[in-house]
């Protein structure tokens, strides 16, 4: 038996990690799980920036809330983390360690091989250590959430599916 009771989201706000909430907001619901939604900013301390990193901040933590719904909020304890750091895969497995994350949703670019062997994936890091499995998401490649009549009347995020694929 599988027994989910806290779910982490990692967000870049790109849009695979749009359609990896969906997800998870999906498996949290599912399990009763509760809804982590995380980002890990970059350390800006050193680099030269005309922006105060109050305002930055700031500007990731509405960003973070924004995606979560009353719904989240209400049914699935859902709640928004952001951390500062260089290393934003180890900083993921950190806060899954740290909070007992059974599961970790995120999304993933889909780079070609050359892209991987040059930079890497932090998704790819994230499932090399983690203590807890990984789900990763594709924007748009084959959708088996599919909105239930409350999520269509409450969620502007759920994805637009062809159900004659099904």
């Amino acid at each position: 038996m599988i027994v989910l009771k806290r779910v982490l989201v990692a967000t870049d706000f790109e849009p695979a990690s749009d359609a990896a909430l969906v997800y998870g907001r999906a498996l949290a619901r599912s399990f009763g799980a509760s809804l982590h939604l995380l980002h890990v900013a970059e350390n800006q301390f050193l680099r030269p920036s005309p922006t105060d990193p109050a305002v930055i901040t700031a500007a990731y933590m509405r960003s973070l809330n924004d995606r979560l719904t009353a719904d989240d909020r209400a049914l699935l304890a859902a709640r928004a983390a952001l951390e500062v750091s260089d290393d934003t895969a180890a900083t993921i497995v950190k806060y899954a360690r740290l909070e007992q994350i059974d599961l970790i949703v995120m999304g993933t670019h889909g780079r070609g091989a050359m892209a991987q062997v040059l930079v890497g994936s932090v998704a790819e890091r994230v499932v090399r250590t983690a203590p807890c499995p990984v789900l990763t998401v594709r924007q748009r490649e084959r959708e088996f959430v599919l909105p239930d009549c409350a999520e269509r009347r409450n969620s502007h995020d759920a994805p637009q599916t062809d159900s004659r694929r099904h």
